[in-house]
């Protein structure tokens, strides 16, 4: 599913129109990344937490070369799934 496809749904599903479907659903990603992006976390109850993970600078290889680079720290996105969505899915 895509995120149109996601809208369409949304939209039949709340009886909205496509239109306030697409604010809704943009309005939820945006809400999301902005506190993502502030280092907080976002907790859905029985969907799941998205929060943000430091990852500490690191030393690899340049698969091509096999030379030593480094790579910088850097923030990544992460999502737990909670258990109503774990149990839906099983």
């Amino acid at each position: 599913m895509n995120k149109n496809e996601l809208i369409g749904k949304v939209a039949d599903d709340s009886g909205l129109s496509k239109s306030d479907a697409t604010r809704a659903v943009e309005s939820v990603f945006d809400t999301i990344t902005t506190v993502l992006s502030k280092g907080d976390e976002v907790r859905l109850v029985g969907f799941g937490t998205f929060s943000v993970a430091r990852r500490k600078a690191s030393t690899g290889r340049n698969p091509r070369t096999g030379e030593p680079m480094n790579i910088p720290a850097s923030t990544q996105p992460k999502f737990k799934a909670g258990k109503g969505l774990k149990d839906a899915v099983n």
